[in-house]
């Protein structure tokens, strides 16, 4: 059980999405729930799950947020749950109390996740793992990406119904003036402050190292032109949704550019001669979000 104060209930729904612990429709056969933040790295993040209806009226439950009964009871009002989806090595976590809950459901994970040791010694069950094809139940209606890195692995589900394009850790969109203080400006040297939201810096370092492969997985997202983009932490693009995501994955689409400052090429002329040191800083930070994140990912 969740013990939760006052002041933590302020926090939540300052950082978050309110109302909390409820689906909201953002579009046929799509409702998003949002959570009250967990912490990584001393910077709050809120959390967000997508909920998908099949074409057979089953549900699927994209990176589920903590269970609560009230929860299951509101999405179960919309049909039944048939699937639970861990869509990345660090968004596994709430899993196991929903397949308690929802013992029918089958449960898929991003490649590799069953492996690891922290998911082994949790005792969570997973069914199958998903790759680039989906699967049969859901091949008609749904595609996929698989967008991987050492260490790290997302996938990435495109809803052709809705052209709704559903990621977790792919961007992150923290709003800055949300954010206590402390916290600002290392969000903002990773990367994942709105509105220039993108993958933090970690993991930019991490899928550089496979970066022909990230190259083809990002023009495979680009190429989707979804209406709305769907995230797990921060606010989503429900507005000019594929040119958002063109400027979120400017940083490996080669030779593409998608700011949204006209000056943006002359000024990164002008701040050249300062890049080696911005660079060796940001390696630093880097480094430092990466151990964050193999710490999140091993709870």
């Amino acid at each position: 059980m969740f013990v939760v104060d006052a002041e933590y209930r302020i926090l939540a729904h300052d950082l978050s999405y309110p109302p909390l612990n409820q689906p909201k429709q953002v579009a046929d056969g799509v409702w998003i729930v949002d959570a009250a933040p967990i912490h990584a790295g001393g910077i709050p993040l809120p959390l967000r799950m997508t909920v998908l209806r099949l074409s057979g009226g089953e549900l699927l439950l994209h990176s589920p947020v903590p269970y609560h009964p009230g929860l299951q009871r509101a999405v179960e009002s919309l049909g039944r749950i048939g699937h639970l989806v861990a869509p990345s090595i660090g968004h596994w976590l709430f899993l196991k109390d929903w397949q308690a809950a929802c013992p029918n459901a089958i449960t898929w994970a991003v490649p590799g996740l069953e492996d690891r040791s922290q998911v082994r010694r949790s005792g969570l069950a997973i069914d199958a793992e998903l790759s680039d094809r989906p699967p049969r139940v859901w091949a008609n209606e749904i595609d996929q990406v698989l967008v991987a890195g050492p260490v790290f692995k997302e996938i990435c589900l495109f809803h052709r119904p809705s052209r709704t394009l559903l990621l977790t850790d792919l961007i992150i969109n923290l709003e800055g003036d949300l954010l206590p203080v402390f916290a600002r400006p290392l969000a903002r040297l990773l990367g994942i402050v709105a509105p220039e939201g993108r993958a933090p810096l970690y993991l930019r370092l991490l899928l550089r190292l496979n970066h022909r492969d990230t190259v083809r997985a990002a023009q495979r997202l680009v190429a989707f032109n979804p209406d709305r983009v769907i995230f797990a932490h921060g606010h989503w693009f429900d507005r000019d949704a594929a040119g958002e995501l063109r400027r979120s994955l400017a940083w490996i689409l080669d030779g593409q550019s998608a700011s949204r400052r006209p000056s943006a090429a002359s000024a990164t002329t002008t701040r050249a001669p300062l890049r080696s040191t911005a660079l060796a800083g940001l390696a630093l930070v880097g480094v430092w979000g990466l151990f964050v994140y193999l710490r999140r990912s091993r709870r």
